[in-house]
């Protein structure tokens, strides 16, 4: 089961108490699933319990029957929902009840049918139940609503911008003839979650992302590792040519007096680093101190290549 199945299955155990509510979410239910006049109230989904939620608030919230018929489809043996109301009395009584008239031409959202904030967040739940899906944290952070109509899409985008102080900035785009309404980013989509009431799929989605977090910081932190063990060594494969440029030459003994304790030191200890080889030194030196003190033998090995 997908990310997106398990969350609608998630919401669809909740209990709204308030019976404004209860209508509010059966609004957004059937709103945006692309049938809602006189001729045809229905939408198609893929989730048993989202069609049993539909017509259960059909039946408590307007009074009439939602039928529910299952077809399976042949490309990819997904079994798909039907939920329609039957007869033209009964789709009228149900476009009423939510302040909607037959010869509406362009749907819009009827906000007298929102009667609080909890009003809001439930219409919000239907209309995800309905047209909404999340992708799996393993793979992103994107939650959106798939609108039949531009300016339903509008109406709903307004909604979510000022929906429970979360701060969102949804964004539209237009796919394949469908007006996709959309939130992103792990913080966006989890707050989204939440308001919505899917509690459990969003402490999973933050779990991922905190766990996606961790990875990145230490896959950065071993690169780091990584790039500066290759760099000292190379620093010290370069020194430990110098020396033996120097010893097979002129010899250690020709070096300054400061340099030739440092060289005979990184000669017999290759591996150690330069604060360990600072603190051998009498009277010990900083790291800084050693560095520069190597640097200037390989500059004078370097020199000594050019004469040659």
């Amino acid at each position: 089961m997908s990310f997106s199945s398990e969350t609608k299955e998630e919401l669809c155990r909740l209990e709204t108490a308030r019976s404004c509510c209860r209508a509010a979410e059966c609004y957004g239910l059937f709103l945006f699933g692309g049938s809602f006049s006189a001729s045809a109230v229905s939408f198609l989904t893929e989730s048993a319990p989202v069609a049993r939620r539909a017509a259960q608030q059909a039946a408590d919230t307007a009074g009439v029957i939602a039928e529910t018929v299952s077809a399976v489809v042949r490309s990819g043996g997904k079994t798909t929902y039907s939920v329609s109301v039957p007869g033209e009395d009964q789709r009228l009584r149900f476009l009423h009840h939510f302040s909607h008239r037959a010869s509406e031409l362009n749907l819009r959202i009827h906000e007298e049918n929102l009667r609080g904030p909890c009003c809001v967040q439930s219409f919000l739940r239907g209309a995800f139940l309905c047209c909404g899906s999340v992708m799996s944290p393993e793979k992103g952070y994107h939650l959106e609503f798939a609108v039949p109509f531009m300016r339903l899409a509008g109406d709903l985008s307004a909604l979510l911008s000022r929906a429970g102080e979360l701060g969102l900035q949804p964004g539209t785009v237009n796919r394949k003839g469908k007006y996709v309404v959309y939130v992103q980013g792990g913080e966006n989509v989890t707050d989204l979650l939440t308001y919505l009431g899917a509690q459990k799929a969003s402490m999973e989605l933050m779990q991922a992302k905190m766990l996606k977090e961790m990875r990145n910081n230490l896959n950065r932190r071993n690169n780091f590792e990584t790039a500066n063990i290759d760099k000292t060594a190379s620093a010290a494969a370069r020194q430990l040519l110098a020396l033996e440029r120097i010893q097979n030459t002129i010899g250690l003994d020709a070096l300054p007096e400061e340099l030739r304790e440092l060289a005979a030191l990184r000669l017999e200890h290759e591996d150690l680093s330069l604060r360990e080889l600072g603190a051998m030194l009498q009277p010990p030196l900083s790291r800084s101190g050693v560095n520069h003190r190597l640097r200037r033998i390989v500059e004078l090995a370097e020199r000594m290549r050019g004469e040659d």
